[in-house]
């Protein structure tokens, strides 16, 4: 088992590591400058000595806690909020530590009778030139952070004026660092503090739900809809009531 979870890992990693690699080699080739900072290192195959299994649920995996900065034994879950109405309209459930190929199957859970997305607003754990490829085969305009947003800007950086235009071969991670930039950029990425943020709130503190009581990826992901489901009826009874 360890050494199956060793190969999906590296599998991960060295795709990472292949992206960086490609990335650097671009802005060389363009400013005909070596980039500064450390080169990636290369991923290494097989198991740490750090690995652990989890006999009570194997499917789980470890994963860094935003709570307490350590590891737990965790699932990554994924919700689409619908920005007008803040209610849950799709959601998923892997045991990936990271969030790169969560955007997808997050997407289309979302029922196509609810209509077409034009836009998505998505934190930078989220970026891959993939995925921004796959929603612009799907007509979304994606806006996905590069980067970690500065808590405090300053007013200068607030009110300074759009940047020029990347170059047309400017790599997609420059064209979406451009993007965010622009004024339209700034509102839609601005709009996904009070629209994902504040329900991930709701479930944990309101709902109260911070661990699984299941067991299994299946099981457990079932257990997340139910989570979902439950919040949408909180949303719905709240909506209903603040209707004039």
């Amino acid at each position: 088992m360890l050494e199956a979870r060793a190969e999906e890992r590296y599998a991960a990693e060295q795709a990472e590591y292949e992206a960086k690699v490609r990335e650097r080699e671009e802005k060389a080739e363009k400013s005909g400058r070596k980039p500064g900072g450390r080169p990636p290192q290369p991923p290494s195959q097989g198991p740490r000595d750090k690995d652990q299994y989890n006999f009570t649920d194997p499917d789980s995996r470890i994963m860094k806690s935003a709570t307490n900065q350590g590891f737990d034994q965790d699932y990554n879950a994924q919700v689409a909020v619908d920005q007008a109405s803040l209610l849950i309209v799709g959601e998923s459930l892997s045991n990936h530590p990271n969030d790169q190929a969560e955007a997808k199957p997050t997407l289309e859970s979302i029922s196509p009778e609810l209509g077409k997305s034009v836009a998505a607003a998505l934190d930078n754990g989220f970026f891959s030139a993939p995925a921004v490829e796959m929603f612009q085969s799907r007509g979304i305009d994606p806006y996905i952070a590069t980067g970690r947003e500065a808590h405090h800007q300053s007013w200068q950086e607030r009110f300074a004026e759009e940047p020029t235009p990347p170059p047309e071969d400017a790599s997609p991670k420059e064209q979406m660092a451009y993007k965010l930039k622009t004024e339209i950029g700034k509102a839609i990425y601005a709009a996904r503090k009070h629209t994902v943020e504040p329900v991930i709130g709701i479930i944990k503190e309101v709902l109260g739900f911070r661990q699984f009581s299941l067991r299994g990826e299946a099981a457990a992901a079932g257990e997340w809809c139910l989570v979902c489901l439950a919040f949408n009826l909180e949303r719905l009874h709240s909506l209903a009531f603040s209707q004039p």
